[in-house]
């Protein structure tokens, strides 16, 4: 469920805010075929099934980049800033990817707010977003994410 905030300035007094979890998505083959050709990282133990079932994962992995990317999914799922002119993504801080995705995987975001402040006319706030795999105790990343909300006049 979409945690809400009226208003970004609201991110202020939230830090430290579980934003719960997204729900479960399950990555398949041709995900991770189609990101492959989008980016042209088609290394056998993302692409090739049965090469990859002698592997070293024992099955095809999804890219560390794939993972990372599907955080964008994921964030609007966690939070939603109202009563904003504008929001931008500025970037990410740290980012990790402790566990594969092997393919036949279903993941999901988990947030919290790691800071917010105010910054250049609108607040600035890092949200932890971590992809969590089903069934496994590690995740398969870790992504601060860094957003800024510019309050609606």
């Amino acid at each position: 469920m979409t945690t809400v905030f009226k208003t970004p300035h609201e991110l202020l007094d939230n830090v430290g805010t579980d934003l719960g979890a997204t729900e479960w998505m399950t990555i398949d083959q041709e995900r991770i075929n189609l990101f492959a050709d989008a980016t042209g990282d088609h290394q056998w133990i993302h692409v090739d099934p049965e090469k990859a079932k002698d592997g070293p994962f024992g099955a095809c992995i999804a890219h560390g980049y794939l993972t990372l990317s599907l955080v964008n999914l994921f964030l609007p799922e966690l939070i939603d800033v109202q009563g904003i002119k504008m929001g931008v993504n500025v970037g990410l801080d740290r980012v990790r990817f402790p566990s594969p995705v092997a393919v036949g995987s279903r993941i999901r975001g988990r947030g919290e707010i790691v800071s917010a402040e105010e910054l250049k006319g609108g607040i600035q706030s890092v949200v932890r977003v971590t992809v969590e795999i089903e069934g496994h105790d590690k995740p398969a990343c870790i992504a601060d994410t860094i957003s800024r909300y510019f309050p609606a006049e």
